[in-house]
């Protein structure tokens, strides 16, 4: 749970206010090739939420670059300031990619930052031929299921202005990683990262993800609401992408209207909604701004950390 007592809650009126004079640089086309499978977003709420939010960060990254500096000075050395690395975190079927892909796109149109890079944890999955060798096929998403070193050791890289650093790629069609596929990250000013357990706190002695992050994001809802958007998400990638006779999830797309219902519902309960309870939500107190989503999928508050 999230301290209420270290943030300051805002409602979207009062959030909105605070876009002062950051202009719109996104058209109605490209916010429909950025939206999620089940994400309604529209340009209003670009508008109220994500123009403030960009504001927000380029304050942030202009004093963490101001910080940098300063560093710099003291040990009377030229290297430039280590790149600036947000993390986006929270539940499947949320629309936390969805605020990846806007943040990304918004934010690398900013004078201050050409070069923003995006990478999920997704690529940092462990292959599906050692999650079944484990027998932890049925956990991925799981915080066990991750290479967490691995990913750390990427970050960790990144930051540090490693000239060039590689990351595994990951197929959501073939729901495994793709064998010899790297995606390559080349001294970015921002580093984005998106992924379920990026908040989660590390074994002891250990660094984890999170302690590179100079900002976090935890997009939130209410379970049940997220449990709708699962459901319904499922019955579009049913009727599109699991018919691919590449999809690792082809067998679904031939299940009745009321199978794939009751498939979703107990994957979600067994799965998706365990490792929420269990693993994701306990993290939301270490985020930097929480998005509370309604119902319907728009954002109605705003939590930003203030101590």
């Amino acid at each position: 749970m999230a301290d209420r007592d270290a943030y300051v809650e805002l409602s979207r009126a009062q959030w909105g206010e605070l876009r002062r004079n950051t202009p719109m640089t996104l058209t109605e086309a490209e916010l429909e090739e950025l939206r999620g499978v089940d994400d309604p977003i529209d340009l209003a709420e670009v508008t109220d939420i994500y123009l403030p939010l960009t504001r927000l960060l380029n304050l942030h990254f202009t004093g963490a670059r101001q910080r940098g500096a300063a560093v710099s000075t003291f040990l009377g050395d030229d290297a430039a300031p280590p790149p600036y690395i947000l993390g986006i975190a929270g539940s499947v079927a949320v629309g936390k990619s969805t605020t990846a892909r806007l943040l990304h796109t918004l934010l690398a149109r900013w004078p201050e930052h050409p070069r923003v890079d995006l990478i999920t944890t997704d690529s940092f999955l462990y292959p599906n031929a050692i999650l079944a060798e484990r027998d932890i096929m049925h956990r991925k998403g799981f915080p066990e299921s991750y290479d967490r070193r691995a990913l750390v050791k990427f970050v960790a890289d990144v930051k540090r202005g490693r000239s060039e650093v590689h990351a595994p790629v990951y197929s959501h069609l073939e729901y495994d990683v793709v064998p010899g596929a790297r995606q390559v990250v080349k001294s970015p000013d921002i580093l984005i990262v998106e992924g379920l357990n990026v908040l989660q706190p590390a074994p002891p002695t250990a660094l984890a993800v999170n302690d590179y992050f100079d900002f976090s994001i935890y997009v939130d809802a209410r379970v049940e609401d997220i449990r709708g958007w699962y459901v319904d998400r499922f019955h579009k990638l049913r009727r599109t992408a699991f018919s691919d006779p590449k999809s690792y999830f082809r067998h679904i797309a031939e299940l009745s209207e009321d199978e794939a219902t009751v498939f979703a519902r107990n994957v979600w309960r067994d799965i998706n909604e365990r490792n929420l309870v269990e693993n994701i939500a306990p993290t939301r107190g270490r985020a930097g701004l929480i998005l509370q989503k309604g119902p319907d999928h728009s954002i109605r508050r705003i939590r930003l950390r203030r101590v």
